[in-house]
């Protein structure tokens, strides 16, 4: 049998500087990935060196260095992401909403008229720098300021909508009222979290869904759905009002500037008749024998229907029909000369 080689001695010195250093490549290695650290474009870098604020926050992407071993530490926070509470109820995955007893009844809230009402809403928010502000600090105040800002937040939105909902009543909160709610709470939180300093920036409140209690759910279904009909029955008779009234307006708008129209016509012609005996009038005081003769032979041949003239030499002729009668002017005792029996052809 062929003889085993005798055993491979290592030297215990040799030993201890090959396990010396691989402990000092460790470190190093480790030293080396804890040195720096990511910020990315959506984020704010806070940096704590041994457990306080630098006061420096980092606002510029990229890649950082940093203290190693734990002397710095180094928390990201997103701050152009808009984040989401839900209140009443649960976003799944699939887009569906659920909710559990405890979110069913912390929903309900009390109305100004002594109803309850089932609000849903939700608030969406973004831990960002407001105009003037230095850039970082909403982040620094986000992590510090409060203690729980998520938490703090959360009970500030129930408190809130608690408030504006206790001031309205049951209808103003169904119907009507529920743009003023979302503006009237989007409002009063953001002076509270820029009163706590909590960098946070509303984007926008949505009242998701507002329900009656489940209890009278039926019943309010019933009055809602009268309210309905009697709108319907409003907007039928407004719409029948509509036809009949300019209508009728338009009509009586007609008579009435007919009506100063010939008011209008008739003073014209009372104030043209009136100007016409002021001339005439005038006339006659410049030529008084000249103007009675024409007003009398005017009078008479309206009178007579007939066409009368002036000869010229002082006596008139009066045309009736064929026949044709000159009279002197002067003449007296005319009547056993005609012949009145005479038909006129």
């Amino acid at each position: 049998m062929a003889d085993f080689p005798n055993e491979i001695r290592i030297n215990p010195a040799v030993m201890n500087k090959l396990i010396l250093g691989g402990v000092v490549v460790v470190l190093v290695g480790m030293g080396v990935m804890s040195s720096f650290y990511k910020v990315d474009p959506r984020e704010h870098a806070i940096v704590l060196r041994l457990g306080k604020y630098t006061g420096a926050p980092v606002t510029e992407q990229g890649l950082h260095f940093k203290l190693p071993f734990g002397i710095d530490r180094v928390t990201n926070v997103e701050v152009t992401t808009v984040h989401k509470l839900e209140f009443g109820y649960t976003m799944l995955a699939d887009g569906t909403r659920t909710r559990t007893r405890q979110q069913a009844e912390s929903s309900l809230i009390v109305t100004g008229d002594l109803n309850v009402a089932d609000v849903q809403w939700s608030t969406q928010y973004m831990i960002s720098d407001p105009p003037g502000q230095e850039a970082g600090q909403a982040a620094y105040n986000y992590l510090f300021k409060v203690r729980n800002a998520d938490d703090t937040f959360r009970d500030m939105n129930e408190a809130v909508m608690r408030e504006v909902v206790g001031d309205r009543t049951i209808n103003e909160v169904l119907t009507a009222g529920r743009s003023e709610i979302e503006q009237e709470v989007k409002e009063e939180l953001q002076r509270l979290a820029n009163q706590y300093e909590l960098g946070i920036e509303l984007d926008k409140v949505i009242l998701q869904d507002v329900f009656p209690p489940e209890s009278v759910k039926q019943s309010w279904d019933d009055v809602s759905q009268a309210d309905q009909e009697r709108s319907e029955m409003i907007n039928k008779a407004q719409a029948d009002y509509n036809k009949v009234i300019p209508k009728s307006r338009g009509e009586a708008d007609r008579t009435i500037e007919e009506a100063k129209g010939y008011a209008v016509e008739r003073v014209n012609n009372a104030q043209g008749d009136a100007n016409l005996f002021k001339q005439v009038f005038s006339a006659y005081q410049k030529a008084p024998e000249i103007t009675r003769k024409r007003i009398y032979l005017e009078t008479i041949g309206k009178v007579l229907a007939t066409q009368q003239r002036d000869d010229g030499n002082g006596a008139f002729i009066v045309e009736q029909g064929p026949r044709k009668i000159i009279m002197d002017e002067d003449a007296k005792g005319l009547l056993p000369l005609l012949n009145l029996n005479q038909e006129v052809k």
